[in-house]
């Protein structure tokens, strides 16, 4: 029984494909059309997307291209080719303004760029892109039903970007480029005003401007140390409790001890 089952099954997959190959090499539009919905609806996106892919130029200026160019794009869509997919969202908002599947295209081209966004230790450039996409919706669509899935993957966005600046500053310090270190610091509390993160931020900093110091020519060593005094006084003002006191406190002490000898010789 189990040998005619699987021969059943192959004989009509054999069928099936058959089939799918016939209508492919058709010159029928409409059947291409038609078998291009069934398999849409059967979830075989891509024998879809290559049915919708020849004839969407044929339907151009016709009733059926609407619906036609949503389906093509959202295939790509559900079948995870999101680089493609948002392209596809785009020129149909673009073709048809006025549809009533504008909100769902721009929603779903919007979650295509985000889903393109990397790791966030490599290159952001596509986050940047997602992140504009998702507020270009939140402005047009600021009650919608998708605005809370929307504001989340925007907080992820932004999560991801904090890390990628605060792992800069890091990486600064890592490799004794102090100043780098410093400035790249300076620019994460600007940006990211209210991160968790700002603690270990200041404490960096605050290493990374007493390493300058302490490692400076002599004439740039003095204005260094009182530079890094004031920023430990400042972790220390935020901070009081802070993990990262205990390590400061001796790099602190010993900036006042280098600063006292400049203080007593002048």
């Amino acid at each position: 029984m189990k040998s005619i089952f699987y021969l059943v099954a192959l004989f009509l997959t054999f069928c099936s494909c058959s089939e799918y190959q016939k209508v492919l090499n058709s010159e029928d539009i409409a059947a291409k059309y038609k078998a291009g919905e069934a398999l849409y609806d059967a979830g075989k996106f891509v024998k879809a997307n290559r049915l919708f892919e020849q004839i969407i130029p044929k339907y151009r200026g016709k009733p059926q291209a609407e619906r036609l160019m949503f389906l093509n794009a959202d295939a790509l869509f559900q079948d995870n080719r999101f680089f493609r997919a948002g392209y596809h969202f785009e020129r149909f908002v673009s073709a048809y303004p006025k549809s009533s599947k504008i909100e769902e295209a721009l929603f779903k081209a919007a979650k295509s760029y985000y889903k393109q966004s990397p790791v966030y230790s490599k290159d952001q450039e596509e986050t940047y892109k997602a992140l504009e996409k998702l507020q270009e919706y939140i402005n047009i669509y600021p009650e919608s039903n998708n605005s809370s899935e929307i504001n989340a993957l925007v907080k992820e966005l932004s999560g991801k970007l904090e890390k990628k600046a605060f792992e800069i500053a890091k990486q600064y310090n890592r490799i004794s480029d102090y100043k780098a270190s410093v400035s790249a610091i300076d620019n994460f509390i600007i940006d990211f005003p209210g991160s968790a993160l700002r603690e270990e931020a200041l404490y960096l900093k605050f290493d990374s401007s007493y390493q300058l110091a302490t490692k400076s020519v002599e004439y740039k060593k003095k204005a260094r140390l009182e530079t890094a005094i004031l920023n430990y006084k400042t972790l220390k003002r935020a901070y009081a409790n802070s993990e990262f006191l205990e390590d400061a406190a001796t790099k602190y002490e010993d900036a006042l001890e280098q600063l006292e000898q400049y203080n007593t010789k002048s």
